[in-house]
């Protein structure tokens, strides 16, 4: 059997002397992995970074096998940015949280949809803000989203300023007042759909959408936050 679609190249790891295995987001088949014959070699260099955008092609005799890709170029991801440490950074801490969190060939159409526009907007200075964006989208794709419309206490949609760490709802400034030290404070780009936040905004928004992706998505298997999510978090708090 096989099939084509776009995939954003994950991850890859080396089998054999001149093979790679492939990990693949498709935009139809969900996070997928597969052989690639000769990866590691001259022919396929610089294919198999994280972040491109390719063509795939996956053929196997059944579809319970590993399989093998063909793969075509579309887009560098990472190639543009590497003189940019951060923005290797973000490319690779949105790949290692898709991996990590996406259950393996099922289709989650809209994180790769948002995954893909995150890394076009690598070429302008809101890519912080869409970062964490994507990262609350894949919250609500996995069925963890963060309830922002009103405030929890009082039910109104103005000031909303914390979000409660137990229910992930909106809280407002006047009734978070008494117990904002054990909320998560609410940065507000995140109540605009194209509202771009200042430095402390995306540090706040990390800590936010991090909490909860270590709470429902990573605490309970596997070791934790993908280490690369954690080095991307490290840098922006340093900035």
């Amino acid at each position: 059997m096989d099939w084509t679609d776009e995939g954003i190249v994950l991850s890859a790891r080396s089998h054999g002397e001149t093979s790679a295995i492939a990990c693949l987001l498709t935009r139809d088949h969900g996070a997928h992995a597969g052989l690639v014959r000769g990866g590691l070699g001259k022919r396929h260099r610089g294919v198999l970074e994280p972040g491109n955008l390719l063509k795939a092609t996956w053929r196997a005799r059944l579809s319970e096998h590993l399989g093998a890709y063909a793969l075509e170029v579309i887009r560098a991801g990472a190639a543009p940015f590497l003189d940019d440490p951060l923005r290797l950074a973000a490319i690779s801490a949105a790949c290692a949280v898709c991996e990590a969190s996406l259950p393996e060939r099922q289709p989650h159409s809209a994180v790769f949809e948002g995954l893909s526009v995150f890394l076009e907007t690598l070429e302008s200075e809101s890519w912080p803000s869409v970062y964490v964006k994507w990262e609350m989208g894949l919250l609500k794709e996995l069925g963890f989203g963060l309830d922002l419309s009103r405030c929890a206490a009082t039910g109104a949609n103005g000031q909303l300023a914390y979000v409660s760490p137990k229910s992930g709802r909106a809280v407002s400034l006047s009734a978070g007042e008494p117990y904002k030290k054990s909320l998560l404070p609410l940065p507000a780009f995140l109540l605009n759909a194209g509202g771009e936040g200042a430095p402390r905004d995306v540090v706040n928004g990390l800590n936010l959408t991090g909490y909860f992706l270590d709470r429902h998505v990573f605490g309970h298997h596997g070791p934790g936050i993908p280490p690369a999510r954690l080095r991307l978090a490290d840098r922006f708090s340093r900035k």
